[in-house]
């Protein structure tokens, strides 16, 4: 199993980002996701390389307030509920905007 760490972070015009690095590399370069689909996407696409097997510890540095931490779980735990409404083949997503990929 590798572990990613993915660091929530402000930017110097006070936006949030996560920045994920591979701990199994040693001269692994930093990635920067700007939103959580952008996240999904790259924890995915570095979880190939190890077969899936991985582990997200999270952290934030000391100037990420707590405003953004909320958000950055609000994101979260609605692209989850998405990704299970999509899973399930709802035809309506958390959201109330209608499921297309459900709908033949």
């Amino acid at each position: 199993m590798v572990v990613i760490e993915s660091v929530i972070k402000t930017s110097p015009l006070g936006r949030w980002f996560i920045e994920l690095t591979d701990t199994a590399k040693e001269d692994a370069e930093p990635v920067f996701c700007m939103d959580v689909y952008e996240y999904a996407d790259k924890i995915e696409e570095m979880g190939k390389a190890y077969g899936d097997d991985v582990e997200v510890m999270w952290s934030s540095e000391d100037n990420v307030t707590p405003e953004q931490i909320n958000e950055v779980r609000m994101q979260m735990n609605a692209y989850e509920a998405e990704q299970e409404a999509k899973r399930n083949g709802e035809e309506m997503m958390p959201d109330g905007i209608p499921n297309f990929e459900a709908q033949s």
